[in-house]
């Protein structure tokens, strides 16, 4: 990892500032009596009004779908009973750092969205799930240093690419394995132990608190994105950056200017080739053109790269990711998955790709959980921006094919700064 870098302009309030300033203590954490300093744990006089704030910017959830935070915050705030709220701290997508770096450097701006969310909703409960080890240390020193109201518990779970789906995240913190579960009822209607619970990515949190710390600077909080940067033959980034700067600005923040293509959103938001330098890190523009921003990872594809390999790796991880519950994902992913090997191993046959668009275009939204959604875009968008790459495999032999190591995801794997 090279670095942490921020795109912000000069003056503008954002996650990482403090890292970048050298406002820290020597351990790389942040420090209960500087954050309580510098405005944080301030107090909430009117909870309706610092929703009608968040409703106001267009607050996003930075967990990948990019739902409205107000709309989710007002659903649990209407529900009936004492709600939970949920900081959810577990990055299924292996290309993604920003939360567990959130967590392990920023815990009390985190915690902060927790006391705010709960004073907005009426919880009187909060949880930190995740599955990092020095994100826990983290967060249990800084509710050490400022033990908060409502009570705060940590819920360690396994690292798994469906640990952090919020049914997942429900079914862990009540005891039991963290599986998707079959929906409705979805969380804000019943969740942990039956109580309609918020479960709210820690960036989505972390912004609540800037917001209320910085109300005069919250159009641009809420417009920014932490993303995570990485490809093969360049370095790998953790950046802040305003929503709509272009792709091709973010790879050549981290010497990725040689590429050719991009996989968007982790393993969710597909692949893209010609084009994609026009691209901005928006939801709306993103989808219109058919990809997604996800968790805001992008991994970068260079000149040696072949997309044939990435996306046959991609779904061959989610295939070997999939909870086993669902017989669709299952059987979904195991066939685009093989396929997709006999493909970038030169075995295809006359109907391998008619077979892929066939899938690519029926599985998506049978799964419990968004897996079986991923893996499906991953083929989509193989076959629409590179056809003349899986033809090409049914002639010749890949090299980059193979050597590729499918089902690890040790190609998308990047560490936390």
């Amino acid at each position: 990892m090279t670095g942490v870098f921020s795109l912000l302009p000069d003056g503008r309030p954002g996650l990482l500032a403090p890292l970048l300033s050298g406002a820290w203590l020597s351990g790389g954490g942040e420090d209960g009596a500087r954050y309580l300093a510098a405005g944080g744990y301030a107090p909430l006089t009117s909870p309706g009004r610092l929703l009608d704030r968040i409703a106001a910017v267009g607050l996003r959830g930075r967990g990948g779908a990019g739902f409205p935070a107000a709309v989710k915050i007002q659903a649990v705030r209407d529900a009936p009973g004492p709600p939970v709220v949920v900081a959810n701290g577990e990055e299924g997508e292996p290309g993604s750092v920003k939360d567990r770096w959130l967590l392990r450097h920023r815990p009390h701006l985190v915690l902060d969205g927790i006391r705010l969310v709960a004073a907005m909703t009426g919880a009187e409960r909060g949880c930190v799930y995740l599955s990092d080890a020095p994100a826990e240390q983290a967060v249990r020193q800084a509710l050490a240093e400022c033990p908060p109201t409502p009570r705060i518990d940590v819920v360690r779970t396994e690292h798994t690419y469906v640990a952090g789906e919020e049914t997942a995240v429900v079914r862990r913190i009540d005891g039991g394995p963290a599986l998707p579960t079959a929906k409705p009822p979805r969380p804000f209607e019943s969740g942990v132990g039956g109580a309609p619970t918020l479960v709210a990515n820690v960036e989505t949190l972390a912004r609540i608190a800037l917001i209320h710390s910085r109300p005069e600077a919250a159009d641009a909080v809420a417009g920014s994105h932490l993303v995570t940067l990485s490809g093969g033959s360049g370095a790998s980034a953790l950046a802040e950056v305003p929503a709509g700067t272009h792709l091709k600005v973010l790879a050549d923040l981290c010497r990725h200017g040689r590429a050719e293509a991009v996989l968007l959103g982790g393993l969710f938001g597909g692949l893209h080739g010609p084009g994609w330098t026009d691209l901005p890190l928006d939801h709306d523009r993103l989808r219109a053109a058919g990809g997604a921003l996800g968790c805001g990872a992008l991994h970068f594809l260079h000149p040696e790269d072949c997309p044939v390999a990435v996306a046959n790796e991609a779904t061959a991880y989610l295939a070997a990711q999939s909870a086993r519950q669902c017989g669709v994902c299952v059987a979904g992913t195991g066939a685009m998955a093989r396929t997709l090997t006999d493909v970038a191993r030169g075995r295809s046959d006359d109907d391998s790709a008619g077979k892929l668009h066939r899938w690519s275009r029926q599985l998506p939204g049978r799964g419990a959980c968004g897996l079986l959604d991923a893996a499906a875009r991953v083929v989509a968008t193989l076959l629409a921006h590179f056809p003349e790459h899986v033809e090409a495999h049914r002639r010749s032999r890949c090299a980059a094919c193979e050597t590729a190591t499918p089902e690890d995801g040790r190609r998308f794997t990047v560490p936390v700064p």
